[in-house]
């Protein structure tokens, strides 16, 4: 969405110039920091957007990256990394990133990210998007509460902080009690992105997340199910 704000924090003033000059004509406000410690300076609770590198001098992305969920900021966070290894994938979303793309990219591949990562922040957090109007309804699974339309999650009552692409998942699988939802589905959905085998991880990552934080014991779930070799259902 034009005029939505991004900050970037990139060590490499080309790639962070970049990025900015980028996104400045798609209508973003941008601002940049150089490392962790002087994006965390700039972080606003307006921002809707943080293009974070995963190797940076001094404080890592990865450290920057739990320092902003501990600030219980639920700001999508896109990490930016020449790692591509499956387990460092793993760890920048295991740290509460949203999504992981690696160097070198397109600008193509990363403004289909940035959009999609915006509009679903935009539309959990209750913001208008004429694409996609939730429904108007509350679903109940024994101690647990979804807010379809408020984005309000509480467990026995105490409400639950979920990221924006946790609960989209949640959302998702909970408008549809019973049905089940293949990995195509949630990432084409929640992601809005083009399915690709390796979306299957990134998936599991968030759905461990969110089991973490919504089940009782994460390890025997009631609530998000695991059907296997189909996808997963909510119960």
């Amino acid at each position: 969405m034009a005029g939505s704000k991004i900050l970037i924090i990139e060590d490499d003033q080309d790639i962070r110039e970049g990025v900015t000059v980028l996104l400045e004509g798609e209508g973003y406000e941008v601002s940049g920091a150089a490392d962790g410690a002087e994006g965390l300076a700039l972080l606003t609770d307006d921002c809707d957007l943080v293009i974070l590198d995963v190797m940076m001098p001094g404080m890592s992305g990865i450290d920057t990256c739990k320092e902003i969920r501990r600030r219980q900021s639920m700001v999508p966070i896109l990490f930016l990394s020449a790692k591509t290894k499956e387990s460092d994938k793993a760890t920048g979303l295991l740290s509460g990133g949203d999504d992981y793309l690696c160097k070198p990219f397109s600008y193509t591949e990363l403004l289909a990210r940035v959009k999609a990562l915006i509009r679903r922040y935009h539309l959990y957090q209750g913001k208008p998007d004429d694409d996609f109007r939730p429904k108007d309804c509350d679903v109940v699974s024994g101690d647990l509460e979804v807010g379809l339309e408020s984005g309000v999650v509480k467990l026995g009552g105490t409400p639950v902080s979920l990221t924006d692409t946790e609960f989209g998942i949640l959302r998702l699988l909970a408008e549809a009690p019973g049905t089940i939802h293949s990995a195509r589905q949630i990432y084409e959905t929640v992601w809005g992105l083009p399915y690709e085998h390796s979306a299957n991880a990134t998936i599991m990552v968030h759905v461990s997340h969110l089991r973490n934080k919504i089940e009782r014991d994460p390890k025997q779930p009631v609530h998000v199910k695991t059907v296997w070799g189909r996808g997963y259902r909510f119960e």
